[in-house]
């Protein structure tokens, strides 16, 4: 069974998945008031659980009160529909009205439904109906909107609840990752979801499994298998399946993953609601990955009964001794005062092993930036924010002392920067500060040599006038093949693919006054 703190976990970054993709969507021309909305389509199982409905607005601007009708008509002879807070709505036949009132403005966006939806006895396979939702507001606004429900064959993928394993950095260990059908039938096919920190690299890249790409701190595949597994049958993955440590894997460390069972219409289902921040699509060329075979094969749409047994959670333990030496990198700015200049301070990590990495015992990196007092940054970087500021707002100029992170790995001999652009406003010479803050917020993990773990910031001002100065970053070792920027990929994105089970399709919609 999903450990409930690790479902609430990725539950949550799935929706801000799916919220993130869907408002970066270009706006075409229209009326103030126009709405996006998105709801998902469920596929239930008649015996199964409930699943979830949910009806989002993709805004974060509160507009007042809202009613929504939603017409179970077309659903009702094999669906039961519950609205998750009853004393919201009233019932009338078929239609359910909903009061939505005016919700806090806490930045998020704007829930506006949230409907259980379960089975009836009796439910067929291949039965199929639409929930019709009507939105109106209090200014005379108003928006149709439509969700699918479709009743499918229950199947029961049940898969060991957890998985330990343990290697050094550079070795490959192996996974044996295992399914069960515990339904009433066979089970035609099956997709299997991998997912973990630096640690758990894939050894092998499979023809039948696709492969995210980008510079994350953790790994995600999915993998597709035509096998049929039959009821009361356990597969397991080929003895060629295994992670490989890799060889700058922080040490001693635990790195963690899932690994989690879809019926092949789940998996399309769920693929369908998430909008992610990256993409599965690369193929691997070593081979095809493979179960025991079974023979035979059914079309019918099948959906998993219990979803929440299909997931094994892997723990890898680390073995030796290998850690990281960061180095803080200063800067020195010359110009005169009133002018602007560039300013790029940050770190760069000498080794040996990588930093960053999503494990439990690896080090994280914060650099704290104390800006001279005669200087204004009029420009920071969307990876920093004021540390005296109670609210995150990345990238605000006027700060005195940025805290800044940048999300990703950083291996050895790369240099992590931040970009800011800063005014001179006194004359003569000033001195700043970056810092470094090694380890979590809980707990500080020491690297090689703290001793270098800060940095001046010179800003060196001639006595008024007008023009642009000049940054300069002050010389120091780097050592390793590469001093590639690490840039912010937002991996999490990602797994809002990862446990999809409540991030919901988007669609548009548009709001007539």
């Amino acid at each position: 069974m999903l450990k409930h703190s690790a479902r609430r976990w990725l539950a949550g970054i799935g929706v801000a998945g799916a919220l993130v993709a869907a408002s970066a969507i270009p706006a075409s021309a229209a009326p103030a008031d126009d709405l996006d909305l998105y709801a998902n389509n469920v596929i239930l199982a008649p015996g199964g659980t409930e699943k979830w409905v949910s009806l989002f607005g993709l805004t974060t601007e509160r507009l007042g009160d809202f009613t929504v009708k939603v017409d179970r008509s077309k659903v009702a002879a094999f669906a039961d529909v519950q609205p998750f807070m009853e004393d919201d709505c009233t019932e009338s036949g078929a239609i359910l009205t909903c009061k939505v009132v005016d919700q806090d403005d806490d930045g998020s966006f704007l829930n506006i439904v949230d409907l259980m939806v379960r089975a009836k006895d009796g439910a067929e396979a291949g039965q199929e109906g639409a929930l019709e939702f009507n939105v109106t507001d209090t200014e005379g606004g108003s928006g149709t909107f439509s969700s699918t429900v479709t009743i499918g064959e229950g199947v029961d993928l049940a898969a060991s609840e957890s998985l330990a394993l343990k290697g050094a950095p550079g070795t490959t260990v192996k996974a044996p990752l295992q399914v069960e059908n515990r339904g009433q039938k066979a089970a035609n096919g099956a997709v299997l979801l991998v997912f973990g920190s630096y640690g758990l690299t894939p050894s092998k890249r499979y023809e039948n499994c696709e492969y995210t790409s980008g510079e994350f701190d953790f790994h995600a595949f999915a993998c597709t298998f035509d096998t049929t597994i039959a009821e009361n049958a356990t597969v397991r993955l080929d003895s060629s399946f295994g992670f490989t440590v890799p060889a700058d894997n922080w040490a001693p460390n635990t790195d963690f993953g899932s690994a989690i069972w879809f019926t092949p219409a789940d998996w399309e289902e769920f693929l369908s609601q998430a909008d992610l921040g990256v993409e599965f699509g690369q193929k691997g060329t070593e081979g095809e990955l493979k179960l025991e075979s079974a023979a035979g094969a059914q079309r019918t749409p099948q959906t998993d009964v219990d979803p929440y047994n299909n997931e094994t959670w892997i723990e890898l333990q680390v073995t030796g001794d290998q850690k990281a030496d960061v180095a803080a990198v200063g800067a020195t700015v010359n110009g005169e005062v009133g002018s602007t200049a560039p300013m790029k301070v940050g770190y760069v990590n000498n080794g040996p092993a990588a930093v960053g990495t999503g494990a439990a015992e690896g080090m994280w990196v914060t650099t704290y930036v104390t800006l001279p007092k005669g200087v204004t940054a009029v420009s920071a970087p969307e990876t920093c924010w004021d540390v005296d500021n109670d609210e995150v707002e990345p990238g605000k100029p006027g700060a005195a002392v940025y805290q800044c992170f940048l999300n990703g790995v950083l291996r050895k001999g790369e240099k992590a920067e931040f970009a800011f652009e800063v005014r001179i406003d006194k004359a003569g010479s000033q001195t700043g500060e970056v810092k470094l803050r090694t380890g979590h917020e809980e707990l500080e993990i020491k690297d090689l040599n703290p001793a270098n773990d800060t940095a001046k910031i010179l800003v060196n001002a001639a006595g008024g006038g007008a023009g642009g100065g000049d940054g300069d970053d002050p010389t120091l070792p780097i050592t390793g093949d590469s001093t590639t920027l690490v840039t912010v990929i937002g991996g999490l994105l990602l797994i809002a693919g990862a446990a999809g089970y409540v991030v919901t399709r988007r669609r548009k919609t548009r709001f007539v006054a």
